[in-house]
């Protein structure tokens, strides 16, 4: 039941699945035709009894670092359930180590995501995450089209 979500990205319209299981499914596609290189994986594959995914993150930025601003847009079954905008870089005093990463240079990072702060009914999900290097959201520097199909309710 418990599987390994892993996919890396090289090349321009990648997509397909990085994770089935009997309750979940997952794919993925670059929103733009941008060559990437980037690496994510997550464990467990499931969304039953899970309470913590462990997510580990590799990313080769082709821009400097010195600005972030991540948009997260949530669809499911077609309607709009979150849109969600977060600074993780401003120029100025940043917590975060990929804050003045320079292009070219390699972010590596894990990090835990709680899965039990939401319950996802049985239904499609769509989940967008666009990362901007200015504020005004013109210069992309990555958009993932994740897809989640939940097969089973929580409950």
């Amino acid at each position: 039941m418990f599987g390994l979500v892993f996919f890396i990205l090289f090349t321009r319209g990648v997509s397909g699945f990085f994770c089935t299981s009997s309750d979940l499914e997952m794919s993925y596609t670059f929103c733009d035709s941008a060559v990437h290189d980037f690496m994510f994986n997550v464990t467990p594959c499931t969304m039953l009894n899970t309470s913590i995914w462990h997510a580990a993150l590799t990313w080769v930025p082709k821009s400097d670092i010195a600005f972030l601003k991540v948009v997260f847009t949530v669809w499911y079954d077609g309607a709009k359930a979150l849109h969600w905008k977060e600074i993780i870089c401003s120029g100025a005093d940043d917590e975060y180590y990929v804050c003045e990463m320079l292009k070219g240079e390699t972010i590596t990072t894990t990090f835990d995501i709680k899965g039990k702060r939401t319950i996802f009914p049985k239904g499609d999900y769509s989940v967008i995450i666009e990362a901007f290097s200015d504020d005004s959201e013109k210069n992309m520097v990555m958009c993932v089209n994740y897809t989640m199909i939940v097969k089973k309710d929580p409950f």
